[in-house]
């Protein structure tokens, strides 16, 4: 007797999902997300507002978006995530439904429901897709993990206190603690 097969989602189901009901797609397979809490908010808004700025000062080239925002890693039709901060310096990847290949950096939010996602099966789709330099804030534990993938420079944990140096920039240091003031 044969197995069930399991079932192989693409991106028609993320698209068929009812209004307002928010996923991911992750190698065929489907992550419901759940609405995000009032500090997950704060961070998200504080981050977005600081990188958006510091771009414009410095007349950059690269975009900064806040989800929702579609991230194609992979090009293919089981691959669709949706970071909390996503930067993208190639304009050529940037089309009216999202980012098409790896932004260069990408800012994950911890939630309660899904810091499995962002510290495991992410940070591997993340680095395998290219992604230059990648943060999981977590503020439940008020820790922010920093992954220099360019530069395989390894892994740095830092405080919301901390002063973090933005690898993708060489002049530009987030404070969580200062930004959320």
């Amino acid at each position: 007797m044969a197995l069930p097969q399991e079932r192989i989602y693409t991106l028609e189901d993320i698209y068929a999902l009812p209004n307002g009901q928010r996923a991911e797609l992750i190698d065929g397979h489907i992550y419901m997300m759940s609405p995000p809490r009032t500090i997950h908010q704060r961070i998200s808004s504080a981050l977005h507002a600081a990188i958006y700025q510091y771009i414009k000062s410095q007349k950059g080239t690269c975009e900064v978006f806040a989800a929702p925002f579609a991230v194609f890693l992979n090009k293919d039709n089981q691959n669709y995530v949706e970071p909390d901060i996503s930067v993208i310096c190639d304009k050529d990847k940037i089309d009216e439904m999202g980012c098409n290949g790896a932004p260069d950096w990408i800012i994950e939010i911890v939630s309660p429901s899904d810091s499995h996602r962002d510290y495991g099966i992410k940070l591997f789709k993340y680095r395998m897709a290219g992604v230059r330099e990648y943060w999981i804030v977590n503020p439940m534990t008020r820790t922010i993990t920093v992954y220099d993938f360019e530069n395989e420079s390894g892994t740095n944990q830092y405080t919301f206190d901390d002063t973090i140096p933005v690898r993708i920039y060489h002049d530009l240091m987030i404070n969580i603690t200062d930004l959320l003031s």
